[in-house]
């Protein structure tokens, strides 16, 4: 049976979460998830010290959930080139319903604090995904004449370049050009 703190916490997460995709998580204030979730701020406070606090939470759990679901695919027993078009599906989907404001706040406009939060947990991810893509390699999967840290280093680059203001001008919405980039890494030019 699930208690009634286990409870204002999913509250609590669900109110942060959809307030801070549509307005970004600066803009947000503790007074705003409490109204929106139905709970008093030492209920917050209870669970959060700060809302930097809460926003990590949020961001562990989704990227905790879409490693976890990375693995997963990885893991299969279906062609690389699947396993590719799954991991983009998964990008689409992990990038769903975020605001332009939440990914100004995100990837452009981040404090220190957030930038080695994030950095860490990329760091984490990305040599997850040198592993499997030398494992792939080794495999005859990917191109045998292509270094590994090559793909590291090419992945840390476009994370630079999604930060561009005049790139960004180019599309409707950040999933725009979180999938360029992707389809543009796994595809290059080439029709497919």
């Amino acid at each position: 049976m699930e208690s009634i703190d286990d409870q204002k916490l999913k509250e609590i997460l669900i109110a942060a979460k959809e307030l801070f995709w549509k307005y970004g998580f600066k803009r947000v204030t503790i007074e705003e998830v409490c109204r929106e979730a139905n709970v008093s701020k030492m209920t917050f406070y209870k669970h959060f010290k700060n809302k930097m606090e809460l926003v990590k939470y949020i961001l562990n759990h989704i990227t905790d959930n879409a490693n976890k679901k990375y693995r997963l695919i990885m893991d299969s027993d279906i062609p690389f080139s699947d396993k590719i078009k799954k991991t983009i599906d998964l990008k689409l989907e992990a990038s769903q319903d975020i605001s332009n404001e939440f990914y100004n706040d995100y990837v452009r406009h981040a404090d220190p604090e957030m930038i080695a939060f994030l950095q860490e947990k990329r760091n984490e991810f990305l040599g997850t995904i040198l592993k499997d893509y030398a494992d792939a390699q080794k495999k005859g999967e990917i191109r045998k004449d292509l270094k590994p840290e090559f793909i590291l280093y090419f992945l840390n680059q476009m994370q630079e370049l999604i930060k561009d203001e005049q790139l960004e001008k180019m599309y409707d919405n950040p999933q725009d050009i979180i999938m360029e980039f992707t389809n543009f890494f796994f595809y290059g030019i080439l029709p497919r």
